[in-house]
């Protein structure tokens, strides 16, 4: 397999594209800019309309562990009926946008993890970053995988090689552009995927290789679900529901909208646009289990297992004329990129404003200046997207880091994420507790994909497959929901009925009982604005807060 020419091509254009755009948009903050703002470079200061919105909301989710993902799992790794999380995450952005943007919004936090940090304290704060983190770089490892598997196709690269030139070129653009240079490009990203994508769902359907999805092959990529997998299918279709909101990804798009309004409905519009975005991946997924792959170049009669990750531009170069090869390669290698950069935005945000400014207050007794945030987020770009690359390296499945990178999220955060919101009495001694047993209840259940064996095996453990029938990672959710309630309203039992006396309080979540002056009560503050930028009370209150 030679060097795609056309492929190349196709690929060098919409690169310049993408980075012209990101330096166009980036002038907003200015790379160099002595006077860099936080919520400029996090936020895009807290001013994208409903149009950017909806583009950069769906772009961020329709990646390449989206579209190749999706093509995957229907055409080798048990069918449509198995590929649950186009549905799973358009509904996790319905429920977020339902349940959880007014009270983010109306409160005026900057990253996820704010009212973490300021209900339940620092050391709670920087342990529930490490979830957030974890399916950060699961997730930008899918999408690595998948450029570098659409780069592996079209150069004839080694995986290896071209997942490491993949992830030099998001880490570089990455550092460039704010959220402003990332918003901005998802606009062109998701034009450019709509069209390469439809347009090569009807040449590779014709290809003379391929077979009537509809006739005597339905069964190849519809799949079945039997009676032995209907707890795991359950299992998987929650975490990717409740697993999909407790993303900074997301929360960085809902909380830079200029107002409530179009928070929720880029939140609505996006969930409509991830089912739009993953109908031709679902096609060519089908198209792809219904060929005859020995008739095409590819010189094999079925694909073959090492190949499963490179499913949709196979489909792309060997099922399509040239020409369409040219604009549906370029343009799904340029949208992942510009997909890697919303992932690694998120994390690093996380960490310079939720890590690194709580460590530089409590070592310096002073807030971090606003610019050394920004280039201490730059720099952990840096890393987080050498993290990804490795794991992008150790998964054969594009799949499987698609799951993975929710599964802690929904396991951990989901739970905390409730509480904050909804648990007037929830507190860190809950907090930890719960992040204690939900991690371990989750790594007891084991992990093929991770090479973590299962040391619980719950009821209907197959020996044999090595797999957990029990929808286990449900059950570990609920173990750490219910801990985090129970144990908070213990202890504020406890405390408030002077039980325990106040000087065991190491947390000091219960400083409010004390007649000392100066004290604060760590509760989510009542909304107080449900319009504009809804900002400024929770703003005030992080920055006084002794916690900080």
């Amino acid at each position: 397999m030679g060097v795609h020419v056309a492929g190349l091509i196709s690929i060098i254009v919409f690169y310049l594209l993408i980075l012209a755009i990101g330096l166009w948009a980036s002038r907003k903050t200015g790379f160099r800019n002595k006077n860099l703002k936080i919520d400029d470079v996090m936020l895009a200061n807290r001013s994208i309309g409903l149009f950017v919105g909806c583009f950069t909301m769906t772009a961020t989710w329709v990646g390449g562990g989206y579209i190749n993902g999706t093509t995957e799992v229907v055409a080798v790794n048990g069918g449509l009926v198995w590929c649950q999380a186009p549905i799973g995450y358009a509904l996790s952005l319905v429920i977020g946008g339902i349940f959880f943007v007014d009270k983010m919004r109306s409160c005026g936090f900057t990253t996820m993890l704010d009212p973490f940090h300021w209900k339940f304290g620092d050391l709670m704060n920087c342990l529930l970053y490490i979830p957030a983190l974890t399916g950060d770089i699961f997730w930008s490892a899918a999408i690595l995988a998948a450029l570098g598997a659409t780069l592996k196709v079209i150069m004839d690269l080694n995986l290896e090689t071209a997942i490491i030139i993949s992830a030099a070129i998001a880490c570089f653009y990455t550092i460039l552009g704010g959220l402003y240079s990332v918003a901005y490009t998802d606009v062109i990203q998701l034009i450019c995927m709509f069209i390469g994508l439809w347009l090569c769902v009807p040449f590779s359907m014709t290809h003379d290789a391929v077979s009537s999805i509809t006739r005597n092959n339905s069964d190849a990529w519809l799949g079945e679900l039997t009676a032995d997998y209907a707890a795991n299918y359950v299992d998987y279709g929650l975490l990717l529901i409740f697993g999909g909101i407790p993303w900074q990804v997301y929360w960085q798009r809902a909380l830079s909208a200029r107002s409530l309004g179009v928070a929720q409905g880029l939140s609505m519009l996006g969930a409509l646009g991830c089912l739009i975005m993953a109908a031709p991946a679902v096609l060519m997924g089908a198209v792809a289990a219904s060929a005859d792959w020995n008739a095409t170049s590819y010189g094999h009669p079925e694909l073959q297992e090492g190949d499963y990750t490179l499913i949709l531009p196979l489909v792309m170069r060997y099922l399509c004329p040239e020409a369409v090869t040219f604009i549906g390669l370029g343009a799904v290698s340029a949208a992942v990129m510009s997909s890697t950069d919303s992932s690694v935005l998120s994390s690093s945000s996380m960490f310079a404003r939720n890590v690194y400014g709580v460590v530089y207050a409590r070592l310096f007794r002073r807030k971090a200046s606003e610019a050394s945030q920004v280039w201490v987020m730059r720099g952990a770009q840096i890393v987080i997207t050498v993290l990804a690359c490795f794991m992008a390296i150790q998964i054969d499945s594009i799949y499987d880091l698609w799951l993975l990178c929710s599964d802690f999220v929904y396991v951990i955060l989901f739970p905390q994420l409730v509480c904050v919101m909804y648990l007037k009495k929830s507190n860190s001694y809950g907090s930890f507790v719960a992040f204690v047993l939900g991690l371990f209840f989750r790594l007891m259940g084991g992990d093929n994909a991770l090479n973590i064996p299962a040391v619980i095996k719950y009821p209907w453990y197959s020996e044999t497959e090595d797999v957990q029938y029990f929808p286990f990672r449900t059950l570990s959710m609920i173990i750490s929901l219910f801990s985090l309630i129970f144990v908070s309203y213990v202890t504020d039992f406890l405390f408030t009925r002077r039980i325990l006396p106040l000087s065991a309080d190491f947390y000091g979540c219960f400083t409010h009982l004390s007649k000392e002056p100066g004290t604060l009560r760590y509760e989510l503050p009542p909304s107080t604005t449900k319009t504009g930028k809804d900002a400024g009370l929770t703003k005030r209150h992080i920055e006084s807060s002794t916690k900080l």
